[in-house]
């Protein structure tokens, strides 16, 4: 009961209006274009890949949710992911919102209907691999930190077979696709800044597993990637 309360918090409620409704819509209100059909797509889109997924967690990890909307609450997680994790969040909400402005005032001419429907595909993909990430990994928190009273230990099954770090992979690839499918050429700017703190956020949250989590280490001899296959 303790826990539900917790999850069903006014806090907590308000952050998934604006994480449900109002980010995934961002476009749509910023521009005040309602025929833009692929802002509506795309919204819909992000909107059903977080309720969904989280339904999902909410069956196989229902402790998972409670960790994740009170991460920032925990002691112990690491001091610099207080500043990273807020600014990869708030920086997708900037990538919409450049993505807005973009079509409000025609900065870009826009890409052809192939790039885009490849473009959808990668976003829902990027969606899917996140989800996956979260479903095999039951400490998949919102801040990098030890849980040991959550008896922390490495996970290697699904997606961490293959990568270490599948959840920002996910991310990535949604962050990337984003500006071709909502014709926003100008949203590459925060869609690459938001990769380059994914990929600093990677490399600090590995050193910190390796060097804390009993077993990490051996794992990463034998899933040698972080983030991409044959590159990093």
């Amino acid at each position: 009961m303790d826990e539900q309360k917790r999850l069903f918090s006014p806090r907590t409620i308000v952050q998934l209006v604006i994480v449900v409704i109002l980010i995934p819509f961002l476009p749509l209100l910023v521009s005040w274009r309602w025929d833009w059909w692929e802002a509506w797509i795309f919204g819909i889109v992000y909107a059903l890949g977080f309720v969904v997924s989280r339904l999902l967690v909410a069956q196989r990890h229902p402790d998972l949710l409670a960790e994740r909307a009170h991460s920032l609450e925990q002691e112990n997680a690491k001091q610099w992911d207080r500043v990273l994790a807020p600014i990869v969040a708030l920086g997708g909400a900037v990538l919409l919102l450049v993505a807005g402005l973009d079509m409000r005032f025609n900065w870009s001419a826009g890409f052809g209907l192939p790039f885009k429907v490849t473009a959808l595909v990668l976003i829902v993909a990027g969606y899917a691999f996140g989800t996956y990430a979260m479903l095999e990994n039951r400490f998949f928190s919102g801040l990098v930190r030890i849980q040991t009273e959550r008896g922390h230990h490495v996970v290697s099954t699904g997606p961490y077979r293959w990568v270490r770090h599948p959840g920002y992979v996910g991310a990535a690839l949604t962050y990337l696709a984003t500006p071709v499918f909502l014709d926003a050429a100008w949203a590459f700017v925060p869609a690459v800044l938001l990769t380059i703190a994914l990929v600093i956020r990677t490399q600090l949250e590995d050193q910190t597993l390796q060097a804390e989590l009993p077993g990490y280490a051996a794992y990463a001899q034998r899933v040698r990637y972080r983030l991409l296959p044959g590159v990093w």
